[in-house]
């Protein structure tokens, strides 16, 4: 598959690489990733003006109401760039559980100043023991009048110390892994007995620990109906899951590119690498792993943006295939560059240790074969 992008979006494609390449360098993010904070605000804030953090949603909040198709095209070139800021986790995820399960008041109060860059949100659903399932929450939701008291832990929540905002599943009611009574709460990171534990990730970004200890939250702060988190968390998991993709595409796109450059350069024996033919051979199964890649990303894509059926289990066949794939390029581009492969100066290394986190996040390749031969 290749599909046709619209003028608007080459445009966009266009315009987020000419951003990237004048402003994002390998240096330059490696700079970013070392401060204290680890992610650049006026880079943000660039995304920002660009319209990029307003791409995917509708037009009467300042989007191209692309939506799947905006968020694949920027989190490609996202993934080519190695970028850091929290785009996925504001946009992707929060952005499209609010723009899913939230009131009107909550869309027209929310979405306006996360696509402004003025606030930054991570999702906060993983807990200890937890695995992938969605349904499994012991963070507990309790009304009092007209709030809810959340006590609890949420475990490696991705960009929560750059957030300012999360949104928190806890079980308003049944048991632990009951599909229903699981509901999602906005909370401010700033929260009275809410606290953090921070920590850097492999890929050099931010997560933490998230302890809830009696957290008060007002009753209209949650999102959507009660105990019906988890089919929103469903619904996430899907675009997510492309988005990952995508970005997995990007990171894959630029190893075949280094990886191809290196061996045209490097000599062995008084030749190039590139004109052994096992080493040839190698490359093509790395390009064939990309194309294939590529055709099943851009058909999630397409099938969220019709909001065709049978898209959940499309979302796992290209998770497992695609999450392979980019293991496989990441651990061939290592071992053609040699040593250097993973040394921090070079950026072959920083795209294999992004490729293994996205692996990881919300379902590994393994689980989500499992899940698909669940539903044939």
């Amino acid at each position: 598959m290749d599909i046709q992008f619209t003028d608007e979006q080459e445009l966009l494609r266009s315009s987020i690489q000419r951003l990237l390449r004048d402003q994002y360098d390998f240096d330059t993010r490696r700079k970013i990733i070392a401060t204290e904070e680890g992610w650049s605000r006026k880079h943000w804030d660039g995304f920002a003006e660009l319209g990029l953090l307003a791409a995917p949603f509708p037009e009467e909040f300042g989007g191209l109401g692309e939506g799947p198709l905006a968020s694949m095209i920027i989190m490609q070139e996202f993934g080519r760039n190695l970028v850091v800021e929290p785009f996925f986790e504001t946009i992707v995820l929060a952005g499209g559980v609010i723009e899913q399960a939230g009131s009107s008041a909550q869309r027209e109060e929310l979405l306006p100043e996360m696509t402004a860059g003025k606030a930054t949100w991570a999702l906060a659903w993983a807990e200890r023991g937890s695995r992938y399932d969605l349904n499994n929450v012991t963070t507990v939701g309790e009304r009092h009048g007209d709030e809810y008291v959340l006590s609890g832990d949420k475990a490696a929540v991705i960009g929560a110390p750059w957030a300012d905002k999360l949104i928190v599943s806890a079980r308003t009611s049944g048991d632990p892994r009951d599909r229903s009574g699981v509901s999602l709460f906005i909370v401010d990171r700033q929260s009275a007995n809410l606290h953090l534990q921070s920590f850097k990730t492999i890929d050099a970004r931010r997560a933490a620990e998230i302890t809830l200890r009696g957290v008060r939250v007002p009753a209209s702060r949650m999102l959507g109906e009660e105990g019906t988190g988890v089919a929103v968390l469903e619904a996430c998991r899907d675009r997510a899951i492309a988005a990952l993709c995508a970005e997995a595409v990007g990171a894959m796109t630029e190893l075949n590119s280094a990886t191809l450059e290196y061996t045209k350069t490097r000599k062995q024996f008084g030749v190039a690498l590139g004109t052994f033919q096992v080493l040839q051979h190698r490359m093509v199964d790395m390009f064939i792993a990309l194309e294939e890649s590529i055709s099943l990303t851009q058909h999630l894509n397409l099938t969220l943006a019709a909001n065709e059926p049978g898209s959940s289990k499309l979302a796992s066949g290209a998770k497992s295939k695609v999450g392979g794939a980019a293991r496989f390029v990441g651990e061939q581009a290592v071992q053609l560059h040699g040593g250097m492969g993973m040394s921090d100066e070079l950026n072959v290394g920083h795209y294999f240790k992004r490729i293994a986190s996205i692996n990881i996040q919300f379902g590994d390749p393994a689980y989500h074969l499992m899940r698909y031969a669940r539903e044939n």
